[in-house]
């Protein structure tokens, strides 16, 4: 595989960051991840960052050198991170759970496989167009879905815009919704964010800079943009973008990564070590399959009450 990625994260006019990112690979797969702790919850940053390094720790046991099915890998680790927020919040007696919204792509046989929880977001780009991207776990979004654009631009703003019906960490099992994988083709770029990103520039911005721009530049540059733009009261802002196959005159050498000469058990991550250490807990296989089966059910009804 060969890739370029270039990430950033900004605190902006937040106390503290709550946001995470960070990306590991094999010779044969790719994660990329982002995840973004609520607020009105406690430590959501601790949220955040176990959601991340379950869902890597798991990858780099699974990812040997390449994932069986990145789908279900997907469901099954968003999954067990949630169970892991949950047990950190009742190993340290928390009266309320930390929470966290989490998006996560796979690369691997040259397709690109993702899910999300909440509304950290996942882009697609091809030669300067947007071909798809996830739809925020929000009342807004939902209700916004079926309304013309006109319709759509006369919805109010404010505190309710990206209130969230299901998340990591929450007493309810989490809305995990995977994407339809996508064939790669040299120069698409996959770009995650938080909502501190999104929520301030508008969608045609966002996708014209990266059809402008190199990766290095486009990323840092609609970072500014969304600070600029929140002022003093803005988000934590974040954002990790992907070229796949990217020419290699326009990549700084410490941007690029090239997986072929990586031996099959190899292990490449940015993303930090579980907190305490400890492995991941385990399930058996119908544990896991009864769990899975319960979240396509509230799936399901949620489809059914739209």
């Amino acid at each position: 595989m060969k890739f370029s990625v270039y990430q950033v994260s900004r605190r902006g006019g937040r106390a503290t960051n709550q946001d995470r990112m960070g990306y590991c690979y094999t010779r044969d797969s790719a994660l990329f991840a982002l995840a973004d702790g609520l607020g009105g919850h406690p430590r959501g940053e601790v949220a955040a960052q176990l959601a991340l390094q379950t869902i890597a720790t798991l990858f780099q046991q699974e990812a040997r050198p390449r994932l069986r099915d990145p789908q279900e890998f997907l469901r099954r680790s968003i999954f067990r991170a949630h169970e892991q927020v949950q047990r950190y919040a009742q190993e340290n007696k928390l009266t309320d759970s930390p929470r966290t919204t989490v998006v996560v792509c796979v690369l691997q046989n040259d397709a690109a496989h993702w899910a999300h929880v909440g509304d950290s977001r996942l882009y697609f780009l091809r030669n300067g167009a947007l071909l798809t991207r996830t739809r925020d776990h929000s009342h807004v979004e939902h209700q916004q879905k079926d309304r013309s654009p006109e319709m759509t631009l006369l919805q109010p703003d404010g505190p309710t815009r990206n209130m969230l019906f299901t998340c990591l960490g929450s007493g309810q099992l989490p809305m995990i919704e995977v994407g339809i994988p996508q064939a790669l083709r040299r120069g698409d770029i996959v770009l995650l964010c938080s909502d501190g990103l999104w929520g301030q520039i508008p969608e045609s911005v966002l996708v014209r800079q990266f059809g402008q721009q190199v990766l290095s530049e486009a990323v840092p540059e609609v970072v500014e943009m969304a600070l600029r733009q929140g002022g003093t009261d803005s988000d934590n802002v974040t954002a990790l973008g992907v070229e796949w196959e990217a020419d290699p005159d326009d990549l700084e050498t410490s941007m690029r990564v090239e997986t072929e000469t990586m031996q099959p058990g190899g292990f490449a991550s940015t993303i930090q070590n579980r907190l305490d250490d400890t492995p991941v807990d385990d399930m058996d296989d119908a544990a896991i399959e009864r769990s899975i089966a319960e979240i396509n059910a509230v799936i399901r009804q949620s489809a059914n009450r739209k």
